[in-house]
């Protein structure tokens, strides 16, 4: 992320929706956003390849145990990154441990994208996840559109491509199913709070359903040419206020930070 996006961000998290000026979304992101569906169910004969490009199907990799489902797409410029940080942040300060308490599955909305890319990504965030065990229970995979579509349709994740920018359109949220692979609660933004997913996790382990603070962000394209943001993110569907910024722009700083970090490796 580079600096101006992170400034973005921060000055949007501030910027509250007041209902009275609800303006209709640019026609970039018309259909693209994050819709409730407590109690989904998602398929899972859905058929997808592992980090090692075997055939997984999406219900052997629940394993019987509350799932974190992230659907994302590893080239993404921007977004992705962040949410799949802040699921790892959220993770690694739980006493649970991943493959053991539950399961992570990131699932690329790219078809284009390859198994040997997703092993990638996997390294890098196990290795700062660090635990035992771990490497069992949060997979990265890639598929057909057709499995892709049959997942994210389900969890009500609807995402698009832009083919002028090369890049897709998509909202910011993570998905925490039963064992049983139904949608027992969403959860927005790129900030996780291990009180939140030990919540979420314990309704899904549970069997229950339920609703949360909705927070959107969409990832798009800054168009130099014209100085400003076609499409970066939705505004905050709830007022946030200047806490929430505070708390948004400071963790997106850090995250910077580790990802410069990262990059000078």
């Amino acid at each position: 992320m580079r600096v101006w996006q992170f400034w973005f961000l921060t000055w949007l998290a501030a910027w509250p929706v007041a209902a009275q000026r609800a303006e209709p979304l640019p026609k970039e992101l018309e259909g693209v956003g994050i819709e409730e569906r407590p109690g989904a169910q998602v398929p899972l004969d859905a058929v997808f390849l592992n980090e090692e490009g075997k055939e997984v199907r999406l219900g052997e990799l629940l394993d019987g145990k509350p799932t974190i489902l992230t659907l994302v797409y590893y080239r993404c410029p921007m977004l992705c990154g962040l949410v799949l940080q802040g699921v790892l942040d959220g993770l690694k300060a739980l006493p649970a441990t991943v493959g053991e308490d539950f399961n992570v599955v990131t699932i690329s909305i790219d078809p284009l994208e390859t198994p040997t890319l997703a092993k990638l990504k996997k390294q890098t965030y196990l290795s700062e996840y660090g635990r035992a065990g771990a490497a069992a229970g949060w997979r990265f995979l890639t598929g057909t559109e057709e499995n892709i579509q049959r997942v994210a349709n389900s969890v009500g994740f609807f995402y698009k491509w832009n083919e002028e920018r090369q890049e897709y359109a998509h909202g910011a949220g993570i998905f925490v199913l039963t064992p049983e692979g139904k949608l027992a609660r969403t959860l927005y933004g790129v900030l996780f709070e291990p009180r939140t997913l030990k919540l979420a996790l314990s309704e899904a382990r549970e069997g229950k359903s339920s609703v949360g603070e909705k927070i959107v962000l969409y990832c798009f394209h800054y168009d130099a040419n014209e100085g400003r943001y076609v499409v970066a993110a939705s505004r905050i569907m709830k007022a946030g206020g200047a806490i929430t910024a505070l708390m948004v722009g400071g963790w997106l700083l850090v995250s910077w930070r580790r990802s410069r970090r990262g990059e000078a490796q």
